[in-house]
């Protein structure tokens, strides 16, 4: 559905983006990932057709991005990092004047108003004025505008910034329910919410993407450190150390963390220079422990993350 070919923007004489090249298919859900600055909006807003690239090319469908964007617009939705909205309107209001805006029959407006308000949750708000709603509210509000006109292809900017715990949560899931009925292109600095969301991440950094694959397709990415987690069953007194000792004790394990329990375990931490669970399980089995569970950290692909965008993040005037 999507294809760019060399794409690049410049601000002056400072490089935002590109060239880079990728290709996005119908009904994709694709994560932009990587810190502030590094190109992620940038990118957007050109797929967007709100930015002209300074060169390259991108297609959407048969259609040329650059050459034809009032074309393109009626079949994108974008929700930008600051919603555009209007607040001395109610909610009801302005998504009926965004669907005149955005070409949506008279005859089908308040239809597709009622639609989009139950898809986004704001329903029991659409007779009061925007500036009276919470930001939880008002990124609905967002979202609603971008999605009133069912556009195949769906672009939101840091969709969940500013949202506390609860709505972060309640974003996702709407977030993946939009997957089914729209290609979706996602943009953040924030590893965990774009992974839950998206089938694939565009990792981008100073301007270039730097990795792209699925989480498990990262997640295999070779490592300058391994992290994983071993519990033993719990020593009696004094074999906390004992356990930490065997494990420090391996080749090319770096660091050991102090045993917490956790469920009925001891839980260590362990960072090493190349993949050693086996060989500390071996460790701690010939040291008369019993592991009771194995697992890759928590964090693993966080520190995949790290690893690529570091050194690498830039200054995005658009960002």
């Amino acid at each position: 559905m999507i294809r760019s070919e060399n794409l690049f923007k410049y601000y002056g004489g400072k490089r935002a983006l590109g060239p880079v090249s990728f290709e996005i298919g119908e009904g994709e859900s694709v994560g932009f990932l990587g810190l502030n600055g590094a190109g992620k909006t940038t990118a957007l807003r050109i797929l967007a057709c709100d930015l002209r690239p300074s060169g390259g090319t991108v297609s959407i469908g048969d259609v040329d991005a650059v050459a034809r964007p009032q074309e393109l617009k009626t079949r994108i939705g974008f929700l930008p990092e600051h919603p555009p909205l209007y607040s001395d309107m109610t909610v009801a209001d302005y998504l009926r004047f965004v669907g005149r805006l955005r070409g949506v029959s008279r005859s089908a407006i308040e239809r597709q108003v009622q639609r989009t308000a139950e898809i986004t949750q704001i329903a029991d708000v659409a007779g009061e004025l925007i500036r009276h709603l919470s930001h939880g509210y008002r990124q609905r509000v967002g979202v609603a505008q971008a999605i009133l006109h069912e556009p195949a292809l769906l672009i939101l900017d840091e969709p969940t910034r500013g949202l506390d715990p609860v709505q972060i949560v309640e974003m996702r899931s709407m977030l993946r329910d939009l997957k089914s009925e729209h290609t979706v292109l996602i943009s953040s600095h924030i590893l965990t919410e774009i992974s839950e969301t998206c089938d694939r991440l565009l990792v981008l950094g100073d301007g270039a993407i730097i990795a792209s694959g699925t989480e498990a397709e990262l997640s295999a990415r070779p490592m300058k450190s391994q992290r994983f987690r071993v519990g033993v069953a719990l020593p009696d007194d004094g074999g906390a150390e004992g356990a930490a000792r065997c494990v420090a004790d391996v080749e090319a394990v770096e660091d050991v963390s102090e045993g917490a329990e956790e469920d009925g375990a001891l839980v260590f931490e362990v960072t090493a220079s190349r993949d050693a669970r086996g060989a500390a399980v071996r460790a701690l089995v010939e040291g008369g422990f019993d592991v009771v569970f194995l697992e890759r950290a928590r964090r693993e692909l966080e520190g995949i993350f790290l690893e690529l965008v570091q050194g690498k993040g830039g200054d995005d005037a658009a960002a």
